[in-house]
């Protein structure tokens, strides 16, 4: 027997999902226990949200061009945008 500490919040958030499956708060962390005894690894996706590489590079040229909007041109609308990249192929 193991005594854990768990948030009152997270407690009292789960009761009442827990009582909807007959489930008591020590058989639920059992069956928790029991997956990552089967899957060898925690039994769901953890992860932390990084940016991609290409993602990172946009998000510094937007820096730069906030920083540095003097070094661009501007442009009133698409169509001169468009225009002034398809004149540079």
């Amino acid at each position: 027997m193991a005594t854990i500490w768990i948030d009152d919040d997270i407690k009292e958030k789960v009761a009442p999902i827990l009582d909807e499956l007959d489930l008591s708060l020590s058989e639920a962390i059992e069956i928790y226990l029991n997956e990552i005894i089967i899957t060898k690894g925690i039994p769901f996706i953890i992860k932390n949200e990084a940016f991609s590489n290409e993602m990172v590079e946009a998000i510094n040229e937007a820096e730069e061009i906030i920083n540095n909007p003097d070094n661009y041109k501007p442009y009133e609308n698409v169509d001169d945008l468009m225009k002034d990249l398809n004149n540079k192929e």
